[in-house]
């Protein structure tokens, strides 16, 4: 059998493996609150906090969506023409034109074309911010931010592209299968090396103080059998009055983050509801589910961008001769933001599923569905969120269940509990 039959083979047998592990790791059984139940919840917020908090979004939706417009045109622009390939020759020229160069130091280029021609979209996000209330942050702290993101994407960036480009010099006509198997790899990797090298490049990090609410709250993973490194306190103050929480991390590295801010606008009560929540993401392993999905995905990835990067129309739009070559990164990152665009209702959807369960999980570990509801009130007003977005938008990009969802069950919770 020829390397492309394998693929094709290899392809099919991912795609079945990711779908077994979606269907088996995914709560599908548990369907949003009825709609009657959610715009009654609506109609008990306060009318002046949805109207700002609809003001609010209805002032970041153009720039949101003309930033994603636009990046997908310079990738197609780059990637189904020869400018990409030339852009790449020309970063490289200095150094001979080495493959090395071309792979890095070209790649790199490439992205942060598409970075800088978004920039002012980014801007603009900062500005409305701002203007609301919502960022903390002045200019210099904010590009300060950016360029530690930018630093951050350049090492990884760097190294997976010299770690992809080596692979392809080394296994020119298996370089997929390896190139597969590297990239869930390193989904794996970045699972555990990105709480402890990469957060706390944007956030300080520090063990929550000794006192009634971190008794409480190691109680709580205790009574819940989830064994978790630290609670710890992200300062996130410095650039936001948005509040949240989150757990990450895997095995020894795994830790629940509590923003500042929470801390200074909940209550003890609806921080223990927001951490019961986490908590139900430990419990039930989605992190690893995350990693897994996300390892079978781009595998998956890899060896369908093979296959499609090897289609002789794409390669003379392009202007190259093979989709392994350097000058044909860009081809590369169109269909690559072209695949993220077309999957992303989908990861929606799964990511507002896991949420529902952690949502179940907090609600059933408190018995207490009255500091559930007042938690996501808080939630949606410090936040500014659409408690109930425009359904197109809900569909294709949220990730969480909406507020009126979230309160919804909290009540039909109630009811079945007589709490």
């Amino acid at each position: 059998m020829t390397p492309r039959g394998w693929a094709v083979l290899t392809l099919a047998g991912l795609t079945v493996a990711l779908l077994v592990a979606v269907a088996l790791l995914v709560p599908w059984h548990r369907p949003p609150a009825p709609r009657a139940d959610q715009l009654a919840a609506l109609r008990d917020l306060p009318a002046e906090q949805v109207a700002r908090a609809r003001a609010f979004r209805g002032a970041l939706r153009p720039g949101g969506w003309a930033a994603l417009a636009v990046g997908l045109l310079v990738a197609l622009a780059v990637g189904l023409t020869p400018l990409g390939g030339r852009l790449v020759e020309l970063v490289a020229r200095p150094f001979g034109g080495h493959w090395i160069a071309q792979a890095v130091l070209g790649g790199l280029a490439v992205l942060l074309v598409a970075d800088l021609l978004t920039l002012p979209f980014a801007a603009w996000r900062q500005t409305i911010l701002t203007r609301y209330g919502l960022s903390t942050q002045g200019w210099a702290g904010w590009a300060a931010d950016l360029l530690k993101s930018y630093a951050v994407s350049a090492v990884i960036g760097a190294l997976a592209l010299l770690g992809f480009y080596t692979v392809v010099r080394l296994a020119p006509r298996w370089w997929w299968a390896l190139g597969a198997a590297g990239a869930a790899g390193l989904v794996v990797l970045l699972s555990f090396v990105l709480p402890v090298l990469v957060e706390p490049v944007f956030n300080r990090f520090t063990p929550m103080e000794q006192g009634p609410l971190r008794t409480e709250l190691t109680a709580l993973a205790a009574r819940d059998g989830v064994p978790v490194r630290d609670v710890l306190v992200a300062d996130a103050s410095r650039r936001t009055r948005a509040v949240n929480a989150y757990v990450s991390g895997l095995g020894p590295t795994r830790r629940v983050v509590v923003y500042d801010t929470l801390l200074r606008e909940a209550t003890p009560a609806e921080v223990t509801s927001v951490v019961a929540h986490e908590l139900g993401h430990a419990k039930d392993r989605d992190v690893w589910t995350g990693t897994l999905t996300g390892a079978l995905g781009a595998a998956l990835g890899v060896v369908v961008l093979y296959l499609l990067g090897s289609a002789g129309p794409l390669l003379r739009l392009a202007g190259v001769d093979s989709i392994a070559e350097p000058r044909a990164f860009p081809l590369l990152l169109a269909l690559v933001t072209v695949a993220g665009l077309v999957t992303a209702p989908a990861q929606a959807l799964v990511s507002r599923r896991v949420e529902a369960r952690a949502d179940a999980h907090a609600l059933a570990l408190t018995g207490d569905p009255a500091t559930f509801e007042a938690m996501q009130r808080r939630l949606a007003g410090v936040n500014l969120a659409d408690p109930d977005p425009p359904r197109w938008e809900y569909l294709y990009s949220a990730s969480h269940p909406s507020t009126v969802e979230r309160m919804a069950a909290a009540r039909a919770y109630a009811r079945e509990t007589g709490r």
